[in-house]
């Protein structure tokens, strides 16, 4: 009986070098973005009890009753892989006490998990980097979070257009929720089926659909900015002065909502070209009241995430291909009488910060078609002969570059090619 190919589970994909190298340069550029900001790194796990999810996502959203991917474990408890961030974060800060009296600002990187259908764009294994602010009610912690999106997008390449709304308070969005409904129920038949079910336990996500008929249905309906509470209305108002006073260009967008039952007041996007219905990739808002939903002090928040797979997918649209994530020296031994030397010269240069690959013994073929595969942006093959007075060849792979010398000189050959050492 033949045995089954293993493969990964479907819409959960394996990266691999160099798209992981492109992964780490976006990774390293984003870190020091967020410590411009004085952001700090908070890990989470990836596993939750079921129920914080129903909690704090709300029990009558799409991804709670229909995406999570939940178990019971051998002891009967409910676990669920987690869908998104940021109720990870607050249960650690509440289990951990750090919000009383501080306004920590943190960030995360990892993967989340959905159950939906795959597509560009969407999968059920994603990642996301998320950004949370505490502690600060005032639309300077909206504005500078927003200011802090776009300096991400714009260190990753990223050409985007930002989108803002207000969901007002909770209270004030229980009224609007009314008078919502009063326009949508005649539109019923008219909705796809996604919004069919969606217009009486959550209706305002029938505006913010994608589909067509929805959209249309949804731009004749009443807009939430009309109904807010004197409050949100005066926090908005906030923040667009502080977005001009900053030159942050934006666009309000009244039908724009999100899916989480935890927003209120400030929502923003950031919408791209070149995903098709997948534009959106970043988005984010104030979450006041969802410390204290999950038993935690009474604490102001605001927080952001962005897709990875989007940016990346995005950035392979707009950008040359990367340059190379490889290795910046490959060593080849011709044969034995080199190898402890391409050995030891390998260890001298990782001493100072230089990424070396080394093979051998082999011929001259097989070396050269190893020192391809490596990507590395130099090579040497060198042989026992030329440790006795003659020069080696230090070649660059995809260039022009190249240097002959004897091999003590390496390193500074290296150096004067313009090799960083870091």
């Amino acid at each position: 009986m033949a045995k089954t190919t293993l493969s990964a589970v479907r819409g959960m994909n394996d990266i691999l070098p160099p798209e992981s190298g492109a992964w780490q340069q976006l990774e390293q550029s984003f870190r020091s973005v967020l410590a411009q900001y004085g952001c700090a790194e908070i890990r989470v796990p990836i596993v939750e009890q079921s129920a914080l999810f129903a909690r704090a996502i709300g029990d009558v959203t799409d991804i709670v009753q229909k995406e999570m991917y939940t178990f019971a474990d051998r002891n009967g408890d409910s676990l669920t892989l987690r869908p998104e961030g940021t109720a990870g974060v607050v249960r650690a800060l509440i289990e951990h006490g750090a919000l009383r009296g501080q306004t920590p600002r943190l960030y995360y990187m990892g993967p989340m998990f959905r159950h939906e259908r795959p597509q560009r764009g969407r999968y059920r294994q994603f990642h996301q980097l998320g950004v949370e602010f505490f502690g600060i009610a005032g639309a300077s912690a909206d504005a500078e979070i927003i200011a802090l999106s776009a300096r991400l997008l714009a260190s990753a390449g990223i050409p985007a257009q930002l989108q803002l709304n207000s969901l007002g308070t909770p209270e004030s969005r229980a009224g609007y929720r009314e008078i919502l409904l009063a326009y949508l129920r005649p539109h019923a038949q008219q909705l796809c089926n996604d919004c069919q079910e969606r217009l009486e336990r959550n209706p305002l996500r029938v505006l913010d659909c994608k589909i067509a008929s929805c959209q249309e249905i949804a731009r004749g309906a009443p807009q939430l900015l009309q109904h807010l509470d004197p409050e949100s209305a005066a926090h908005f108002v906030a923040l667009q002065e502080l977005l001009q006073a900053m030159d942050i260009a934006y666009t309000i967008n009244p039908r724009l909502v999100r899916g989480l039952d935890y927003y209120h007041r400030t929502v923003f996007e950031w919408v791209a070209d070149g995903l098709g219905s997948q534009g959106t990739v970043l988005a984010g808002g104030r979450y006041d009241g969802l410390v204290a939903q999950l038993g935690g002090p009474e604490t102001p928040a605001i927080g952001f995430a962005l897709g990875m797979e989007r940016i990346l997918a995005l950035r392979s649209l707009t950008q040359a291909s990367e340059s190379s994530t490889g290795p910046a020296l490959f060593l080849g031994a011709l044969d034995e009488p080199a190898l402890s030397a391409v050995f030891q010269r390998a260890e001298e240069l990782r001493s100072q910060g230089l990424s070396v690959v080394v093979a051998g013994p082999g011929s001259v073929k097989s070396l050269l078609k190893q020192a391809q595969r490596s990507a590395a942006r130099y090579q040497v093959l060198l042989g026992g002969s030329d440790l006795t007075g003659g020069d080696i060849l230090l070649k660059e792979q995809e260039g022009q570059g190249e240097w002959r010398g004897p091999w003590a000189e390496l390193p500074r050959a290296l150096a004067t090619l313009g090799v960083d050492f870091p």
